[in-house]
């Protein structure tokens, strides 16, 4: 791509925070200005390069750096951003609370990131921690405690490249007071997005030539919700850059302001630092005159096979990495591989994660029978374990099954407890989670469990628990993730509990101590525990 003429000749990079120029009106510049944005988002703890689909060293922080470090010196103005999401993912992450992922932000020189729904998998001081750490602002203007926004973190910053400014606004999913970790959100709102971003763009239209939309929300199909509804429903928004929904996006997705009736692009770069989107913005007297936006991927690769073998090939060009920060980076992943390295048993095939939050899965119904069996040996009468598909966050490869990839399939902190439900609240929590395919609350069920889920109205048919129709006098007891039992994911259902236990064992230890009990060798199959129609 032809290198674009950007008029600045300089860049100053200050940060202000709402009202620091309080005293002078701006005035957008009538000349055309240009600027490159350079973002991420999903990130989910994954500092080093890794395998994907079977392909190996795709990713990873040094080979971002190096693109990023190439296109500013092609380029003047760049602004580099992430939409959140920067917690829970791999072990080299995990176990260290971030610090190799904010480490190479800060080499990179992020200028902001927005804060996602998994930046509260942390308590708040485990967020604080992080955010002091942090190199670069953390955004959210509409998650407040006791009427304010969250300690260190800004509603917005505004940019000055000498002759223009550029606002990014950042925004979190209202949803995280559901799908959040109960026990860290507590005396947390999250006010509606677009009601917050239709109070605060017109504020920042006055302080800068553009507003960007930094936001965690989500680009959903039917638009009644997420960074399509933003886009809608708010005028003056430039451009916005999402995450959450880890869409993979050839094109900006363009939704018509209903207001302006003006097309805002929304952009979106997948997930896991797989893909940098860089946007090419042009604008004057406070519009967008022109964009131009493309995912660059970073060391994809695809896979044939060719004379037995496996062969493959880069999508793009392969990006070097950055060997300094690959020096700093990797000491993280050696010390996790010493710790982790016992290998557990063998898998024949893969166990998919994919489809865990819209259907019954082989990985889902082995990650709920390890629930059911481990609180059973603990001695408690179980009738059945329900898993949230949205906490299963990768495949189990075939072959050797090592200590670390059950890290990575189950990376949150959640213990396995037992709650006692009384049958009319098990019909209850089936009827919720009949409405959750597509989502993170979708259900895994163990051994004990069947029922049809109604997809056209959300509704759940035949459920049998242990072969028999739902006693709605009868007490039954459940083994779950401890998030589950707190209300996550919004199953309050849980808290009208008439007893409850909480073994304090790791739900990936339970899953490992499992596979050993099968003698080490699984196979993946489902067994028609959910059915759809």
């Amino acid at each position: 791509m032809k290198k674009l003429r950007l008029l600045s000749v300089s860049i100053i990079a200050v940060f202000m925070m709402a009202g620091c120029c309080g005293l002078c009106a701006y005035t957008p510049s009538p000349v055309e200005n240009s600027l490159v944005i350079l973002h991420t988002n999903d990130h989910h703890g994954h500092p080093l390069a890794f395998s994907d689909n079977a392909c190996p060293e795709q990713g990873g922080l040094p080979a971002r750096a190096t693109l990023v470090n190439d296109v500013r010196g092609e380029f003047q103005n760049v602004l580099v951003l992430d939409a959140g999401d920067l917690n829970t993912g791999r072990p080299e992450s995990n176990f260290f609370k971030a610090k190799p992922d904010i480490q190479g932000y800060n080499y990179i020189k992020y200028d902001a990131m927005a804060i996602g729904n998994h930046e509260f998998d942390l308590n708040m001081a485990g967020m604080q921690a992080q955010i002091q750490a942090s190199e670069f602002p953390w955004l959210c203007a509409n998650a407040k405690k006791n009427g304010q926004y969250l300690d260190n973190v800004k509603p917005y910053i505004i940019k000055d490249y000498k002759e223009f400014k550029v606002a990014v606004l950042g925004l979190v999913s209202s949803y995280t007071a559901v799908s959040g970790n109960p026990e860290n959100i507590t005396g947390i709102t999250f006010e509606d997005e677009v009601k917050v971003a239709l109070e605060l763009v017109p504020e920042l239209k006055k302080k800068a030539d553009i507003v960007i939309a930094l936001v965690h929300m989500g680009i959903f199909e039917d638009g009644s919700a997420g960074s399509k509804k933003l886009a809608a429903k708010v005028p003056g928004i430039a451009l916005i850059i999402d995450g959450h929904s880890h869409t993979e996006l050839e094109k900006p997705v363009m939704i018509k302001n209903e207001i302006t009736g003006k097309d805002v692009a929304i952009v979106q770069a997948k997930c896991w630092g797989l893909y940098m989107g860089r946007a090419l913005i042009r604008f004057a007297n406070g519009e967008v005159t022109d964009l131009d936006w493309t995912p660059i991927p970073v060391n994809v690769k695809t896979r044939e096979k060719k004379e037995g073998k496996d062969v493959f090939h880069f999508v793009g060009k392969e990006i070097k990495e950055d060997p300094v920060l690959l020096a700093a980076l990797k000491p993280y992943q050696e010390e996790v591989e010493s710790i982790l390295s016992d290998v557990i048993g063998l898998a024949d095939e893969p166990f998919l994660y994919e489809m865990s939050r819209d259907q019954e899965t082989a990985l889902g119904d082995i990650v709920a029978d390890s629930q059911l069996w481990y609180m059973k040996k603990m001695g408690f009468d179980i009738d059945f374990a329900f898993q949230n598909g949205g906490g299963i966050r990768a495949t189990l490869g075939s072959g050797e099954i090592k200590k670390k990839a059950i890290h990575e399939i189950l990376p949150f902190d959640n213990s396995i407890c037992v709650v006692s439900l009384k049958g009319s609240d098990v019909i209850s929590l089936f009827s919720k989670a009949a409405g959750n395919v597509g989502k993170g609350a979708m259900p895994q069920v163990s051994e004990g469990v069947a029922f049809t889920i109604d997809k056209a109205s959300g509704s759940v048919d035949n459920l049998l628990i242990g072969r028999q129709p739902v006693d709605p006098l009868k007490t039954y007891k459940i083994a779950l993730n401890s998030y589950l039992a707190a209300g996550g994911d919004g199953y309050d259902v849980f808290k009208k509990r008439v007893e409850f236990h909480d073994s304090s064992m790791m739900q990936r230890e339970v899953f490992i101590e499992y596979v050993i009990s099968l003698g080490g060798k699984i196979a993946p199959k489902t067994y028609n525990r959910i059915t759809m129609k």
